[in-house]
């Protein structure tokens, strides 16, 4: 099968280093979750499938069997023979299961519809990134948003200067006069006035008359 599609795609993904080829690098790249599809020769042997079954549970990754025995695809892909190969790129994969399915749908064609889906949303998120390094490197900031005018400040800044007549709104503080200190204490009014200096008019230094 010289110019056989499948083989040439798998071939291509080999030069681009997304092929493992083998049980051991396979497993590696699903346990590492990097693998996208895992392909088993038609030939492959019971405990293969077994382990195939296994990486792609650990991995969550698919896996399938293709109509190649291990002598084929060890020749188009330069080894003496391969049993399973792990793809490890969306597109290649999603590529090779379309493939299949065009050969036989009802066994391929779920999976290429579901394949095809992962690579398409693995593309679209990598245009977002390359689009958001993009902005980055360019400095480019978020477009001017014309403000709201019904937005307005409902208090002054604690820093303004009050002006003339205008009060802070605490209620002014008056000492008690006599009367009240009187009330507080239960006395006479006129005692407490005339033992406060201020209201007595007389001053207490003075009480002991002049010095000769």
């Amino acid at each position: 099968m010289p110019n056989d599609p499948i083989l040439h795609l798998l071939g291509l993904a080999r030069k681009a280093g997304r092929l493992e080829i083998g049980e051991e690098p396979v497993g590696a790249v699903c346990r590492a979750r990097q693998a996208r599809l895992v392909l088993l020769a038609s030939d492959a042997a019971a405990n293969t499938n077994r382990r195939a079954a296994h990486f792609g549970e650990a991995g969550n990754v698919l896996w399938l069997e293709v109509p190649y025995s291990k002598a084929e695809l060890g020749f188009h892909l330069g080894r003496g023979s391969c049993a399973m190969l792990a793809i490890t790129d969306a597109g290649f994969a999603a590529a090779v299961t379309e493939k299949l399915a065009a050969r036989d749908p009802e066994r391929y064609g779920p999976a290429a519809q579901q394949l095809r889906q992962k690579a398409d949303r693995m593309l679209q998120r990598q245009k977002e990134k390359r689009q958001h390094e993009k902005n980055l490197q360019n400095g480019k900031k978020k477009p001017w948003a014309v403000p709201n005018p019904t937005q307005k400040k409902n208090a002054a800044p604690s820093g303004q200067r009050k002006g003339k007549g205008e009060s802070s709104g605490a209620p002014e503080t008056r000492s008690p006069g006599p009367e009240a200190r009187a009330r507080a204490r239960s006395i006479d009014p006129a005692q407490a006035a005339a033992s406060c200096p201020e209201h007595s008019g007389t001053n207490p230094k003075k009480r002991g008359g002049s010095r000769i």
